[in-house]
């Protein structure tokens, strides 16, 4: 639910202070836990009107992540604008159409692109650590791990990871995009524990109506991302953007999943992250809820590959769903996939609505073999029984958000 007065559950604060103090105490202590932060800045804020790298937006930035990384936080930055750096090189008039010259204009404008946090943080101190990711590189849980500790080793050697999607090898047909350099911040901030993800745009943050509206006012508190807030979202793409509010709050329920804050703002006011950390009214803040993902139910909910499908009975599904219990062959009606034991599966209900993923315990060719079967059957049909359950509850997530 929208909350702009009052503090939020997941937050320890007072009843008794009024309603802005109240704002400011949630803020601080957030800022006081934050441990790693990840910025995400998007194409409209990081060009000029003519669609070149606005080097004056990416100096400020990278002034105000130094000071970020003086307290020793870990600083991350998520930044959009290799494509729109290659279109102005190029002095094309548009941006192409075609998978093949969008990669190859992403891969001409990201040395741009990263030129110019190396040389604007230099001044500060830092180098700039270029970091570029596909979704296939947190697909594997060994690959999950290898990302977190590279960005955790740059971090150790005083440098600032500049992330971006791989564009030139990122192909939407084949599923290894993030989709837009949101969702990819949001991935990058459930590497980490103690995190806050900032997402910078052209507005100042979620309003109650069109941003363009005299009548609109931001929501400066968001306690709960359900389809009530969803319907705020007001997309207006631009011919150099992918993402938009939509896709921003999608972004930020994906990280309030992991745990972690979000702050949607406006990424064009200077001093945007100094105020930030000055525990500030700045955009829309978005709290995480009590309970939320940690350690590999968190890859297994957002990251990784699902190799099969599990279609399971109504009592299967109540079972995972109300009741907490774990799924047993029994409740599994039909078997989709070729999968192995410890890969990811997802489940669903008779009506094939998703409800869970979880990582299996058998081989997809055994489960055929054992569905809808008891496990008094199982050892006679397999001639073994190494596990109980089909999926452990301990490596079962129930799907509460979109991936």
């Amino acid at each position: 639910m929208i909350d702009p007065t009052s503090s939020a559950d997941s937050v320890a604060a007072s009843d008794a202070i009024d309603s802005s103090d109240g704002l400011a105490a949630i803020r601080k202590q957030i800022i006081e836990q934050t441990r790693c932060v990840v910025v995400k800045v998007g194409t409209r804020v990081l060009t000029t009107d003519d669609g070149k790298l606005d080097l004056n937006r990416v100096d400020i930035l990278a002034a105000q992540l130094a000071r970020i990384a003086d307290t020793g936080r870990h600083v991350i930055m998520v930044s959009s604008g290799a494509v729109g750096a290659g279109v102005a090189k190029l002095k094309l008039p548009a941006r192409p159409i075609g998978i093949a010259k969008l990669q190859a204009v992403a891969a001409i404008g990201q040395a741009d692109l990263i030129r110019a946090y190396e040389d604007s943080l230099l001044r500060h101190g830092y180098h700039a650590a270029q970091v570029l990711l596909t979704k296939s590189d947190l697909r594997r849980r060994s690959g999950y791990l290898h990302v977190r500790n590279a960005l955790m080793g740059v971090h150790e050697y005083g440098a600032i990871a500049v992330v971006n999607e791989n564009d030139s090898v990122a192909v939407a047909e084949l599923k290894t995009t993030f989709g837009d350099n949101d969702r990819l911040a949001a991935h990058v901030a459930g590497l980490f524990n103690d995190a806050l993800l900032i997402l910078l745009t052209d507005v100042h943050g979620l309003y109650d109506g069109h941003p363009d509206d005299d009548g609109s006012q931001r929501i400066e508190m968001v306690r709960d991302l359900d389809g009530t807030v969803m319907s705020m979202a007001k997309d207006t793409l631009s011919a150099v953007s992918k993402g938009g509010m939509e896709g921003k709050l999608r972004a930020s329920r994906l990280a309030n999943s992991h745990g972690h804050p979000t702050i949607i703002g406006p990424g064009r006011q200077d001093d945007v992250l100094d105020r930030i950390f000055a525990s500030e009214s700045v955009g829309t803040l978005f709290i995480p809820p009590k309970r939320t993902l940690k350690g590999r139910r968190r890859w297994i909910a957002s990251a990784a590959n699902v190799q099969g499908v599990l279609h399971l009975d109504a009592g299967a599904v109540e079972a995972i769903r109300d009741k907490g219990r774990s799924l047993l062959a029994v409740g599994i009606v039909r078997v989709d996939g070729t999968f192995s034991h410890g890969d990811v599966v997802s489940l669903l209900t008779p009506e094939g609505e998703e409800i869970a993923r979880g990582l299996s315990n058998y081989r997809s060719s055994e489960l055929s073999l054992i569905a809808r079967r008891s496990n008094l059957e199982i050892e006679a049909i397999l001639g073994h029984r190494p596990y109980e359950n089909v999926i452990h509850r301990n490596n079962l997530v129930i799907r509460m958000i979109e991936n």
